[in-house]
């Protein structure tokens, strides 16, 4: 199954952490843009859910762009002000050219 890249339409920042020490012992974890990919985002769950005491939904996502960066579940995908954490990544077609990502979005 090839997807149409036509339906690709929205264009993701990918970010990738970065750590730098606190002094303390510990790490402060940033992130930085490493890519602007074109992708199609398609919803695909919610649920809603108490976290530290404060009601809000989780949604889930799969997102198809076209293979180029190394993604994994340490990065994120931002749309705008809407912050997506990637929870799988795999390769959509045999030959290796497109790319689904499963993602969660947390709304408060």
């Amino acid at each position: 199954m090839t997807p149409d890249p036509g339906r690709l339409r929205r264009r993701l920042v990918l970010e990738a952490p970065v750590e730098t020490a606190d002094g303390a012992g510990g790490v402060l974890r940033a992130f930085t843009a490493v890519a602007t990919l074109w992708a199609a985002l398609e919803p695909r769950a919610a649920r809603g859910a108490v976290e530290a005491d404060a009601a809000g939904a989780t949604l889930t996502h799969r997102i198809l762009v076209r293979a180029g960066p190394q993604i994994t579940t340490r990065h994120r995908l931002r749309l705008g002000p809407r912050m997506f954490r990637v929870v799988a990544v795999r390769d959509l077609d045999a030959a290796g050219r497109f790319l689904a990502i499963d993602v969660e979005e947390r709304v408060d």
